[in-house]
């Protein structure tokens, strides 16, 4: 048997004036596809040979240029087209809050042009992340379709792998299924949807009761994605039926679960301490203790924020006589990456920092010391996977405050990426870091945190966000 496994990954934020183009996407063929998918050994025991097609992952960020998603798709496709005649599988990872330039969903694109290059019968595998839209017409073109449960997604890794081996199990026996799709009138961010706080643990909870079932596959909430406005955000929910004679009773079961998400609605709420920013700030000051968090959800590079806000900056540095010690990582501004490049390890040097693109990233002149050059990377199961962007870590000078200022965005989500950098956060009285609800090994070790309602591209206050092309009534936006 034989089985083609792909990804393609973007999380595209249209509140920033970037574009996303072949050189933003980590971008792997062959061999290193497998690898960076971590399921070579799943397919290995079921006696499944893998055949690779493209491993393409942008993370978060701005909306993609239609020519380089046009490359992607096409390299997949070309792939598909080769190895045709064999294939009894296909197994993707698409992240669901892709969007593209005159296209629009690049993750319901590429499905559609998959399905009609392969027909409607071959059996097709998608893990997803819960943070991206879909609709019926996508979920019933998939025979197996299952989310992380976990947000933070800590379990991105074991979901790959689960649906991998569900995929190997279906194409044994195959049948005639598809998934059962379900949206709700209901629009969430992420940072209302933490998996270790209620009600998503209790709707984890009843999704593993219900893949206990014997006839049901697999469960999963989708919290969607709202990040650009399109006719697809909103939540939803997916079943997957485990025989052609139980897709009847997996109807029944999304229905159960639809109406189990939907009456806890109002349940949903910012998970740990949130506070206006002059509120937030002024607790972490308070705070006897360290380490401290402050999380600038306002910009957050995890939703696809450009990290160049300097707004919480300019509020520590305009407290007099701030005696805590304070690290910013990272805050991005290449131009003054790119002047501070070339000057030595502990020299001084001025720069304006802030990219001036709105009040939020407005520039400050400082007076700055180079503490060390080095690289922002991207770490997964604590494994360096490839150097992302160019960082400098500058102490300001008259104060107690160092910032790690980068030359693209890429978010700091763990302590692997500090510990590459030589950095212990926990030194620092308070760290701020760009970011919505707080990452696990910051949560772990924080003796406080909280989360800044700060504006920019990433704004909390999901009821006043202009949604225009959206299904409405949608709850909260509508009292339904």
């Amino acid at each position: 048997m034989k089985v083609l496994v792909g990804l393609f990954n973007a999380e595209c934020n249209a509140n920033i004036p970037l574009t996303s183009d072949l050189s933003d996407f980590d971008l792997a063929f062959k061999d290193q596809v497998i690898e960076k998918m971590y399921v070579r050994e799943i397919y290995d025991q079921a006696g499944v040979e893998i055949i690779p097609a493209v491993y393409a992952n942008a993370g978060a960020t701005g909306i993609v240029e239609k020519s380089a998603f046009e490359s992607i798709e096409n390299s997949f496709l070309a792939v598909i087209q080769k190895h045709l005649h064999e294939l009894d599988g296909i197994y993707l990872h698409l992240h669901g809050a892709s969007y593209v330039e005159e296209i629009g969903s690049g993750d319901h694109h590429l499905l559609s042009m998959i399905r009609r290059l392969v027909g409607p019968y071959l059996p097709i595998a998608v893990s997803c992340d819960p943070h991206g839209n879909l609709t019926q017409e996508y979920a019933e073109a998939i025979q197996i379709l299952r989310s992380f449960r976990e947000s933070p997604h800590t379990d991105n890794v074991d979901t790959y792998r689960k649906v991998s081996q569900m995929l190997c199990d279906f194409i044994c026996q195959r049948q005639t299924i598809h998934s059962v799709y379900r949206k709700l009138p209901l629009i969430l961010g992420g940072e209302q949807s933490v998996s270790a706080d209620e009600p998503v643990r209790s709707i984890n909870q009843f999704m593993d009761q219900m893949e206990e079932d014997p006839r049901i596959l697999s469960a999963s909430w989708h919290v969607g994605y709202l990040r650009h406005d399109c006719p697809e955000a909103g939540c939803g929910i997916v079943v997957v039926p485990k025989t052609e004679a139980d897709q009847a009773y997996a109807e029944t079961k999304a229905d159960e679960l639809a109406d189990y998400v939907w009456q806890r609605r109002r349940e949903f709420h910012y998970t740990g301490l949130t506070a206006q920013p002059e509120e937030a700030l002024q607790m972490a000051l308070d705070f006897a203790g360290r380490p401290v968090v402050i999380t600038d959800s306002g910009d957050n590079m995890t939703s696809g924020a450009a990290g160049w806000n300097t707004f919480i900056l300019r509020q520590c540095l305009a407290i007099p006589n701030l005696k805590k010690s304070i690290l910013f990582a990272p805050i991005v501004d290449p131009k003054a990456y790119a002047h501070l490049k070339d000057h030595k390890v502990g020299q001084t040097a001025t720069i304006d920092l802030g990219m001036r693109r709105d009040e939020l990233s407005e520039s400050v002149s400082l007076k700055v010391t180079i503490r060390q050059f080095s690289q922002i990377c991207k770490f997964t199961n604590g494994i360096y996977e490839r150097e992302m962007t160019e960082c400098v870590l500058v102490h300001l000078e008259g104060t107690t405050i160092d910032v790690l200022i980068a030359n693209l965005s890429y978010a700091v989500i763990n302590r692997y990426q500090l510990e590459y950098l030589g950095l212990d956060w926990r030194q620092y009285d308070m760290t701020v870091l760009k970011q919505g609800y707080i990452f696990p090994d910051f949560k772990a070790d924080a003796q406080f945190y909280v989360m800044s309602l700060t504006g920019g591209a990433t704004p909390q206050d999901t009821k006043n966000i202009p949604f225009k092309l959206i299904q409405r009534p949608m709850y909260p936006i509508d009292e339904i």
